[in-house]
């Protein structure tokens, strides 16, 4: 090989590599071609795939291209100039503002050959925009904790069309009260407003405002897991969370007692997005928490939830079952409730009667009739699930079997000819049970009612992107719960973090253990069998654990192992 060749076939950084005999040219072909089809830079791609360490690829394009060089470790993100550029900007561009001398702006990046964006930044921010050469890896990472450690700036949003959203409140009108008009301050709403809106359009599930003693600081909740997105001045959290509170026609005098309120958020004709809003007392304010409520949830198709084939086959015979019980069990955000409306869409025909008992009701289907508690007013699930008796149902969903009361009329219901769903907060399927015994309802009881159990998690996808191979020894793959049969062919997969995603993850797929009662569960039960009995003959009788469903999701390429670590380790 030859320079003279080489110059013919590449050209900057790339021949610089090959000379340096970090890449053949052969490699070099292979990877350019690799990054044109994935659209992501040669630099981009290497690092990634890590065919070369970050640090050794930007040390040679500073030398080649002359650009100094920096580390990104030095830096204090909460400091960084974001909204001289903006953050559609670093994302599109992948560049960081690092901070400004005079009137020069200094700007990271790790590919030498985007020298362009500089006359884009200098449009912009109206500074003498100057390149630092970062590495790869630190660059993307440092852009995500910048990004959610920036305060939402309000006068970043007086382009946006913020005072004009179609927002109303929930039915439950608090009392007037006399309030400053400063909530009403077009600032103060075009920040609410623009929080409400960022939280949809990353596909938050909640949002997190909360006050400390010198700081008030704003959380979504993405994919399972919170994370920072603003922290504006405490001196302005009072008026933020009162805006809120007008909002969701909560009584905004009274800060002693937690409140409960909705704000609806109409986006299009076709689309209304609902927060569930909940205030609480804490000792420097009120903290709020909102739940995203977005019908189209519900709308996913059975297919989108993660059943493995034999699952989905085993939960669609349980429903159309024309009666007998369905439970599903898991922890609060476990994805539950989009299950069950799932199964609920599927039945939902001009030919059935379908009511539910929810508290709150948290997706509205048109031909259900969904029914609110209110134990003020002696509404419970039990009082619910007696009217829906007198009311010719073919389908009855409750939304928390909670006490005895409840559960004798649900399995009452389901021995007489009614379809009912519901949902436990118990660990696993096994577990549930047990639980049911431990409330009182008999062994006999429980044998005959039961048509389906079903554990559940939501554990979050890898992103398609920028997954790694991971390279893991055998001993730890048999220890983490594989078999010895299963590594011959197995690959598995790590979050690496692009601009696609949120640190490797995007999105959420379901990991389930769905159980039927078999003739020899039905025994054991009628024996007094323990859960732990419950859980080795289900394993017996062939139905997957939470652990071994998850470990199918790690085979398949669609999660990490870590993730099933996080949501199955007992």
């Amino acid at each position: 090989m030859t320079s003279g060749s080489t110059d013919l076939q590449f050209s900057g950084l790339t021949r610089c590599l090959i000379e340096k005999g970090l890449l053949t040219e052969s490699d070099a072909q292979i990877h350019s071609l690799a990054a044109q089809k994935n659209k992501v830079p040669l630099i981009r791609y290497l690092v990634i795939n890590k065919i070369i360490e970050s640090k050794a690829l930007a040390y040679e394009a500073s030398i080649e291209f002359g650009v100094p060089f920096f580390d990104l470790n030095a830096i204090d993100f909460r400091r960084l100039p974001i909204n001289l550029v903006g953050e559609k900007f670093i994302r599109q561009c992948h560049v960081l503002p690092i901070f400004t001398r005079g009137k020069t702006l200094f700007i990271a990046i790790s590919d030498p050959s985007n020298f362009h964006v500089l006359d884009d930044i200098k449009f912009h921010s109206r500074l003498n925009p100057e390149a630092i050469l970062v590495e790869e890896d630190k660059l993307s990472k440092a852009i995500e904790i910048a990004l959610e450690a920036a305060d939402t700036s309000m006068t970043d949003m007086l382009d946006e069309d913020l005072d004009n959203l179609d927002i109303s409140g929930g039915e439950d009108v608090a009392p007037k009260t006399e309030f400053n008009s400063d909530i009403d301050d077009a600032p103060i709403v075009r920040y609410v407003n623009k929080i409400l809106l960022d939280s949809i359009k990353q596909g938050a599930s909640d949002i997190h405002m909360e006050p400390y003693e010198k700081t008030f600081r704003i959380r979504y909740r993405s994919d399972g897991i919170l994370r920072q997105v603003a922290s504006p001045p405490a001196s302005i959290a009072g008026r933020l969370v009162s805006r809120i509170k007008v909002m969701s026609k909560m009584d905004i005098a009274e800060r002693r007692v937690p409140q409960d309120g909705r704000i609806k958020m109409t986006l299009s004709k076709n689309r209304a997005i609902d927060f569930r809003v909940n205030t609480c007392p804490t000792l420097f304010g009120e903290k709020v928490v909102m739940r995203i409520l977005d019908p189209t949830s519900a709308q996913l198709g059975i297919e989108k939830l993660g059943f493995e084939p034999e699952q989905q086959r085993i939960f669609l015979d349980a429903i159309n079952k024309p009666y007998g019980l369905v439970l599903v069990t898991g922890p609060t955000g476990s994805g539950k409730t989009v299950t069950l409306y799932t199964g609920l869409n599927i039945l939902n025909t001009i030919e059935r009667n379908i009511s539910t008992a929810e508290d709150p009701v948290e997706i509205t289907v048109e031909g259900i009739n969904q029914v609110n508690m209110n134990p003020k007013a002696g509404l419970t699930f039990a009082g619910a699930l007696r009217a829906f008796l007198r009311q010719d149902p073919d389908v009855i969903m409750v939304g928390e079997i909670r006490d005895l009361e409840t559960a004798e009329i649900a399995v009452k219901a389901a021995q007489t000819g009614h379809l009912v769903l519901s949902t436990l907060h118990t660990n696993d399927a096994p577990q549930t049970l047990n639980r049911l015994l431990q409330m009182g309802i008999p062994a006999f009881n429980i044998v005959s009612a039961i048509n389906l159990i079903m554990a559940q998690r939501l554990g979050r996808r890898l992103c398609e992107y920028c997954k790694t191979p991971a390279n893991l020894p055998g001993k730890v793959l048999i220890e983490a719960g594989f078999k010895q049969d299963e590594l011959r062919d197995l690959k598995i997969f790590s979050p690496v973090g692009c601009e696609h995603c949120t640190n490797g993850f995007k999105g959420r797929v379901g990991i389930y253990q769905v159980l039927t009662l078999t003739d020899k569960m039905r025994t054991l039960i009628l024996n007094g069998g323990n859960t732990d009995q419950l859980a080795e003959c289900a394993l017996a009788e062939g139905f997957n654990d939470l652990r071994r469903s998850g470990l199918n999701k790690v085979r398949m390429g669609i999660t990490s192992l870590e993730e099933i670590d996080r949501i199955t380790k007992e």
